[in-house]
């Protein structure tokens, strides 16, 4: 794979990212066939893995770690904090008390004395930004971090944290982990314009659309999402609107010849925006056919007509993993009390 850059770190990436969520626990619980595909992956030219703390209960991590050993030096190793680690409220979050103690839990499981990306994970509301950065200003300093990036923040807090960085004297984020595919391509309004501004470069999550795109879930079809199957569905794989727009995208490949989830991946890595997009794959057969899709590039025509099913700037419907801000997840924050809304 040809790489590109990632932001103005001055690293190159390859257009996919490895993503790990998928090794341990409820994905793939076969560590020895986890690291088969980390070395597939590796050996296709994939260069860069993304791991989080809290993927697997950390099991991801310590995955990642055994892939890695006497190859660490050509991979670049991105990982996350901020997620709920156990029990105690003070496990979770972006304070500096928290991400210190981290990552040093980190690179223990990860087997490296340094991480190249650090990311956090999540805004954190309860922390100020000064405070994280500070912190992770210091990590670097010490070398036990090469880079820092956030993820999942809307745009404006993207810019506060830059300000802040440049009014304290602080490391800045150098890149952004927001969702984009073909079903949410609200990123691409303002937090992929924003990026771009500041020189971050950006590693998609999801461009399959958490699997709707990968082709197995045809409306009407045997392989529909399950509904019984799982104790759990999200809603975005049962939503009749989602899954219309899939069947629209899935019948405009097969007229171009391109299976959905080419077609999907082609398309994110198409956007000058992009640095590279994270797929996930559970199993080597999907990790295979995704690399197999890897040299799909779309033409004007086919975007186009992309356009035309999924408008530039939209979300089909939300994915339910999707980080949504205090503001609209707390009710308080939109509504007035009683009382005053009985005043006016």
């Amino acid at each position: 794979m040809r790489t590109r850059p990632l932001g103005r770190t001055g690293i190159q990436v390859s257009p996919y990212c490895l993503g790990t969520m998928m090794f341990g626990g409820a994905g793939n619980p076969d560590h020895d066939d986890c690291v088969r595909i980390i070395h597939r992956a590796l050996d296709a030219g994939i260069n860069v893995i993304d791991t989080a703390d809290v993927y697997a209960g950390s099991e991801s991590e310590e995955i990642v770690g055994r892939a890695l050993r006497g190859r660490r030096d050509d991979v670049v190793l991105a990982t996350k904090v901020n997620g709920r680690m156990g029990e105690d409220p003070n496990r979770a979050g972006s304070s500096r008390r928290w991400i210190v103690a981290e990552v040093e839990h980190s690179l223990r499981r990860l087997r490296t004395d340094h991480i190249d990306l650090y990311q956090i994970h999540h805004p954190d509301p309860r922390t100020d930004i000064e405070e994280t950065l500070a912190a992770l200003t210091d990590l670097m300093a010490a070398g036990k971090v090469r880079a820092i990036g956030s993820s999942n923040f809307p745009a404006s807090e993207i810019v506060e944290a830059q300000w802040v960085a440049e009014r304290r004297g602080l490391a800045r984020f150098r890149t952004e982990q927001p969702p984009y595919s073909l079903i949410n391509r609200g990123v691409e309004r303002e937090v992929l314009p924003v990026c771009a501004r500041y020189g971050m470069g950006a590693l998609v999550w999801s461009p399959l659309g958490m699997g709707l795109l990968s082709g197995r879930y045809r409306k009407g079809g045997q392989a529909e999402p399950p509904r019984r199957r799982m104790a759990w569905v999200p809603r975005h794989m049962t939503d009749e609107r989602t899954l219309d727009t899939v069947e629209r995208l899935a019948v405009l490949g097969e007229e171009a010849g391109i299976r959905l989830a080419h077609l999907a991946m082609a398309f994110v890595v198409g956007h000058p925006g992009v640095s590279t997009a994270i797929i996930g794959p559970r199993t080597m057969e999907q990790l295979d056919d995704l690399l197999a899709g890897a040299g799909t590039v779309l033409g004007d025509d086919l975007l186009d007509r992309i356009d035309e099913i999924v408008p530039p700037g939209a979300d089909v419907g939300p994915l339910d993993v999707a980080y949504d801000p205090p503001a609209v997840t707390t009710a308080a924050l939109r509504r007035r009390p009683v009382s005053e809304r009985a005043a006016a």
